[in-house]
C-alpha cells in the first residue's frame, strides 16, 4: 500500500472483470505467521483511514497465507475473512521459477508472484484448469467467475 499526502486510495494490485468494473483489490505483504484476527485489524485499518476503494472481493495476499474477504464494505468494521487460505502448493511454481522461497521472497518479488498467479487465473479457460490445482476456494467463493477474462493493474491510485 502506498501514501501520499492527499490521502488518495492505492491498493497493490486491482483486478477488473471482463466488463472493466472493479472486482478485486489485492494487498499484498511480505509478512508470515499471521492470523485472521491480525489480517481482520489489518483490513478494518485499512479501510478506516480510507486507504482502500471498495471492491466485491478483498485479497490479503502472504506468502504462507491468502486471506480472502467476499463482497467487504468499506464501513471500518473489524470482520474476519470469509475464507483462508494455504497457498503453498499452488505458488510453489512461482516461487521456483523465480529461484526464491516464501522465506526469502523480497516484497516487490512477491507482489510480482502474486500478480504472475493472478493472471493465470484471469486467462483460465474453464474451471478444470484451476481446480486441478487445489484451488477449490476459487469457486466456492465466486472470485473465478468475477475474475474470469478480467485485467490487472500494479500499484494503482484510485
Amino acid at each position: 500500500m502506498r501514501y501520499n499526502e492527499a490521502m488518495r486510495q492505492y491498493a497493490d494490485i486491482v483486478v477488473y472483470d471482463k466488463n472493466g468494473q472493479l472486482a478485486l483489490i489485492a494487498e499484498v505483504k511480505n509478512k508470515q505467521g499471521t492470523s485472521k484476527e491480525w489480517a481482520a485489524k489489518l483490513r478494518r485499518n485499512m479501510y478506516a483511514h480510507n486507504f482502500m476503494p471498495n471492491a466485491p472481493f478483498f485479497l490479503l495476499a502472504l506468502p504462507d497465507r491468502f486471506y480472502l474477504w467476499k463482497t467487504p464494505t468499506n464501513t471500518g468494521e473489524e470482520i474476519e475473512p470469509t475464507h483462508q487460505i494455504d497457498p503453498t502448493s499452488f505458488l510453489q511454481p512461482y516461487f521456483e521459477k523465480a529461484g526464491v522461497s516464501p522465506g526469502t521472497v523480497t516484497g516487490k518479488s512477491f507482489e510480482l508472484i502474486v500478480g504472475s498467479w493472478l493472471n493465470q487465473i484471469l486467462r483460465a479457460s474453464n474451471p478444470e484448469d484451476i481446480q486441478n490445482h487445489g484451488q477449490d476456494w476459487l469457486l466456492d467463493s465466486g472470485l473465478f467467475e468475477a475474475l474470469a477474462g478480467g485485467h490487472l493493474e500494479f500499484e494503482t491510485a484510485a
